[in-house]
């Protein structure tokens, strides 16, 4: 009998389809916030988005930090919190993709226990993985007033809506997490509008990421009624308006959309069902060969599926379902979407060759979703294999 628990995290409330700068002020008012601090990226810095959000703010904008580099590096995290701290913020508003969302959470943690230099961090990381779950640091402890933030996604990653966060460490070329249920955003901002200066390649990559979110979970042996229900509808909204977003990229309605498939995309991760390979060999590639992270799920997904099929044939059938093709097997629908969406199919497009295998095998072995994937992942040269299947 399957058995878990089902928790329920500290967001608020999720406001969407309303202007994202509306919604912010709107919200800094609820939360009594007179010192609101904006963490982005420096592409975000430079949008129309931004300025119209520091304009609704007024009086209540304390600054901005829009140093947040890809992969939440350690150094991102630490200048952004002093920079934070000087401003005595009382709320972060974090505008931009899962990097910027992610960096944010950790400079939470900084902020709440002082941590001033990136070795600071050391002792903030999650535990040791264990069984596919890796437990937040006891040393967080977050003062009475701990200061708190609003997410506005300018991408469909989905960072916000999970209290665990990684940030590289560029001296080792890893990806830790750092968690504590507190992270997440008080308040998800989900504005169509604000993804009008993403990237193409960047808002589709990143809504590969949100398929690789669902399809992990719906093949999970663990996944229960709730996540087979949320994830099966991401797959359904996401499979449909990727193309769509591709063809008709001003359609707002359509966006909308990937917006609410990225969310139910992410959803079943209160209910204890974690993801597999394809995002712990991606964070890996991330960290260690600069693969966007995007573009990591695009590469890893349709080989981890073949990889696992002798293990989970049965739920990669919900897979085929939720794309509407019954009697097609899952990795041949998701490499299909890959290549309609023009995006990387393979290791040698986004420039990691076979020399690199045994580094990635190697560092795997530390990643909480290897060590949760359907099929049993125990040696490096198990990852190696499904590297050569992603070559």
């Amino acid at each position: 009998m399957l058995s878990g628990i089902h928790g329920h995290q500290d967001i608020e409330r999720v406001v969407y389809g309303k202007p994202a700068g509306a919604a912010v002020l709107a919200e800094a008012e609820r939360l009594d916030a007179h010192r609101v601090f904006i963490t982005t990226t420096k592409s975000v810095a430079q949008t129309a988005l931004l300025a119209g959000i520091i304009r609704d703010l007024g009086a209540r904008y304390a600054g901005v930090y829009a140093g947040i580099t890809a992969h939440s590096p350690r150094a991102c995290v630490i200048e952004g919190a002093q920079l934070a701290r000087e401003a005595k913020a009382d709320l972060i508003v974090s505008v931009g993709g899962g990097s910027a969302i992610d960096a944010t959470k950790v400079m939470l943690i900084a902020l709440w226990q002082n941590a001033t230099m990136v070795d600071d961090l050391d002792l903030y990381k999650a535990g040791k993985p264990k069984g596919g779950a890796a437990p937040p640091s006891e040393a967080i402890k977050p003062p009475a007033d701990a200061v708190r933030m609003i997410a506005v996604p300018t991408t469909l990653s989905a960072a916000e809506f999970n209290a665990f966060a990684g940030i590289s460490d560029p001296r080792r070329g890893v990806k830790e997490s750092f968690g504590h249920r507190l992270v997440v955003p008080r308040v998800i901002v989900l504005d169509p509008a604000a993804t009008l200066h993403t990237p193409m390649d960047l808002m589709l990559s990143t809504g590969l990421k949100a398929v690789d979110h669902a399809v992990e979970r719906l093949c999970s042996q663990q996944a229960n009624p709730f996540a087979i229900g949320t994830s099966t509808e991401a797959l359904k909204l996401l499979s449909r308006a990727l193309p769509g977003h591709k063809a008709k990229p001003d359609d707002m309605q359509t966006r909308m959309d990937l917006q609410f498939g990225m969310w139910l995309s992410i959803g079943a991760g209160t209910s204890g069902v974690g993801v597999g390979a394809s995002h712990g060999i991606g964070h890996v590639l991330g960290a260690a060969c600069h693969v966007p992270h995007g573009h990591t799920s695009c590469v890893m997904l349709p080989s981890v599926l073949r990889w696992n099929l002798p293990a989970n044939a049965d739920r990669q059938k919900r897979v085929s379902e939720a794309f509407g093709k019954p009697e097609e097997p899952a990795a041949d629908l998701v490499a299909g979407l890959v290549k309609t969406l023009g995006l990387p199919g393979s290791l040698r497009e986004v420039g990691v060759g076979r020399e690199r295998f045994r580094e990635i095998g190697e560092k795997s072995m530390h990643d909480r979703a290897v060590l949760n994937n359907p099929r049993s992942i125990t040696t490096p040269e198990q990852v190696m294999e499904i590297l050569e299947l992603a070559a």
